[in-house]
């Protein structure tokens, strides 16, 4: 029991401020802030910095489409719409047609999808839902990796590695099983279409897995545990909960892997043949929009010709253009916004 005699002790709480001390001490927050300068000044220079940055990027694109219109009106006026249905391709007597690389670019492209899409779908698939969480990181960066290495460098492996494999193993077994198909005969040169389908397909695959990964992320966990609940194993889960709500965004980013395998040019180049030709064959060499620019235009000696090979990379820049508008839009409408978010 306490000793009354003693009497309280005596603690030192906080003890009230003096109105005039609060008031003197926000005055003096107030008058240092003041003091710093006007910073409406630097606001206006920052908004306008800010505002040049992004119109530079709308200019630089506008410029880049006038040039092309103004540099390709030659060819215009004197083949018109023709120039993209007929095949002739002679620079000696003036006679221009792209159907050839039209042809070459849309079978390259669509073979590379082919080749891609399954490939970039089951590595998001195992590195988002099934991969442990030690060897999750690892391979994500690893498959993003092959979106850095340099066109040149897939160009030369493909020489080297590719286009032997090809003529001396695949092309060969290819004829004796599929050459009925009329899609797989003639000499196995390993280059040609077949060749520029398969290294486009792998450079393609970083993209398309990307974007899948991030829509897939985007699905609620929630909706994956519902779906377990209700006693699905975990491929239906993958395929009902996961996939079917993602699906969306997958396009979108098959969709800009194509707007990639379109406008590639440096490793097409080296492995397709180059021959303005339209084949059945796979194993023919072909000829793409952007090889062709690559290859003739410093080559290119008459205004008709210089003009016909930058029509053909305004066609190319349009429907590039168009291909990633579209897959941007689809993969909004699935992650509209939400940042990607990693699940055990």
């Amino acid at each position: 029991m306490a000793n009354r005699a003693l009497g309280a002790p005596r603690l030192t709480g906080p003890q009230p401020v003096p109105e005039q001390a609060v008031a003197a001490g926000s005055a003096a927050q107030v008058q240092s802030l003041i003091n710093v300068g006007d910073s409406r000044r630097a606001d206006a220079v920052f908004f306008y910095a800010m505002l040049a940055c992004g119109c530079s990027v709308l200019a630089l694109v506008g410029l880049i489409v006038y040039e092309l219109i103004t540099k390709s009106s030659l060819s215009w006026h004197a083949f018109g719409w023709k120039f993209f249905f007929q095949s002739d391709w002679d620079p000696v007597n003036d006679q221009f047609g792209a159907l050839p690389f039209v042809y070459g670019t849309i079978v390259s492209s669509i073979l590379a999808l082919l080749i891609a899409v399954p490939l970039a779908i089951g590595v998001a698939v195992y590195v988002t839902e099934m991969s442990p969480r030690w060897l999750r990181g690892p391979l994500a960066f690893t498959t993003e990796l092959l979106a850095a290495i340099p066109s040149v460098i897939y160009g030369l492996w493909a020489i080297f590695v590719l286009v032997p494999l090809l003529r001396q193993y695949v092309q060969p077994w290819l004829a004796k099983y599929l050459g009925w198909t009329g899609l797989f005969e003639g000499p196995p040169y390993g280059i040609g279409m077949l060749a520029a389908g398969i290294i486009l397909a792998i450079m393609v695959v970083p993209i398309i897995s990307s974007i899948t990964r991030e829509v897939m992320t985007a699905v609620p966990q929630q909706q994956r545990e519902a779906v377990l609940a209700l006693g699905a194993t975990r491929w239906e889960m993958i395929r009902t909960g996961v996939l079917r709500n993602a699906r969306a965004g997958i396009m979108g980013g098959i969709i800009l892997g194509l707007g990639r395998a379109l406008g590639e040019t440096m490793a097409v180049t080296m492995v397709i043949g180059n021959r303005p030709e339209i084949a059945k064959s796979l194993f023919a060499p072909g000829y793409t929009m952007a090889s062709v620019i690559a290859n003739e235009f410093s080559e290119a000696t008459g205004n008709v010709y210089l003009s016909a090979l930058v029509e053909v990379g305004l066609a190319l820049f349009i429907v590039t253009i168009i291909v990633n508008i579209l897959a941007q839009l689809l993969v909004w409408t699935v992650t509209r916004g939400t940042p990607a978010r990693s699940h055990a």
